[in-house]
């Protein structure tokens, strides 16, 4: 059977078993439903994450679960669903749910997953982070949880929240979310011409070839990889949890980012293409 759809809720039972069969890999888009603007579409964290799985899975292989709307923290502006706390340290609601989703999808016979976050508060990137490693050891098969700017960053996409990135992004994913004149009422990001002016629907595309090349290399790899593979791998992103919380403790949430993004940390999305955790490792102490 030719399997061409990878939305779980649009197969039917034998194109599910066809598809699972052929490549046993299942992606789980993450966001939220949250103010960006006066110019984006306010589910745009979803909708990114949702589409470039879709896009990856049509590239390599495997099947794309429906979006979870809700994470951790969110803008207290209006149309904002604010499930948990964006400075809370404990958490309630994510990450069970999405441990209980990772213990569902190996029952039900996939052998890897990725879990894409396009809404990235620092604690839901963190949280995220943490469950893949976490249920990488405790199913013994690949748990990869990474927010989608992260592949891409030493492309030029460090992230941002409803800036020329995330537009840029949406404009080419769903050019019909967005309508970028009507930033100029925003009194926030609407103050200068920046964003307008610098984003484009050919950086978005961008952007989405090499987050979407990457997710798929990725996946294809992740199926191959061993028990000494996967615990080099778990090493590496609790090397990130590490410098991350630690930031947050000592110092401020976003510590660890801001040295992250001014050294080779930049380069994670290419280094975990390659298989290369203990560069990932190494570069995760310089945050610290």
């Amino acid at each position: 059977m030719n399997v061409t759809e990878v939305q779980w809720e649009r197969l039917l039972p034998a194109e599910f078993r066809a598809a699972q069969s052929q490549f046993p890999v299942v992606y789980l888009p993450l966001g939220t439903v949250e103010w960006h603007g006066e110019h984006n579409a306010l589910g745009l964290d979803a909708l990114k994450a949702h589409q470039l799985c879709v896009l990856a899975a049509q590239q390599g292989g495997g099947i794309v679960h429906p979006p979870v709307y809700g994470g951790m923290g969110g803008l207290d502006m209006p149309a904002t669903v604010v499930m948990e706390g964006e400075y809370e340290w404990d958490n309630h609601l994510l990450r069970p749910w999405l441990e209980k989703l990772c213990s569902e999808f190996m029952r039900q016979g996939f052998r890897a997953i990725i879990m894409l976050t396009g809404h990235y508060g620092h604690n839901q990137q963190i949280t995220v982070r943490e469950v893949g490693a976490r249920m990488t050891e405790r199913l013994q098969i690949p748990v990869l949880g990474t927010p989608e700017y992260w592949l891409a960053q030493d492309a030029g996409y460090l992230g941002d929240h409803a800036g020329i990135g995330e537009t840029s992004l949406l404009m080419h994913l769903h050019p019909d979310l967005v309508a970028i004149e009507r930033i100029r009422a925003d009194p926030d990001y609407g103050k200068t011409d920046a964003i307008e002016k610098g984003s484009t629907a050919a950086l978005g595309q961008r952007y989405t070839d090499v987050i979407v090349s990457r997710l798929a290399t990725v996946s294809r790899a992740m199926l191959t990889w061993d028990e000494a593979t996967r615990a080099a791998f778990v090493r590496a992103e609790r090397a990130l949890i590490s410098a991350q919380v630690r930031g947050w403790r000592m110092d401020q949430p976003w510590a660890a980012w801001r040295k992250a993004f001014d050294g080779e940390l930049t380069h994670y999305g290419k280094y975990l293409a390659a298989g290369q955790f203990e560069q990932i490792e190494r570069m995760a102490a310089q945050c610290i």
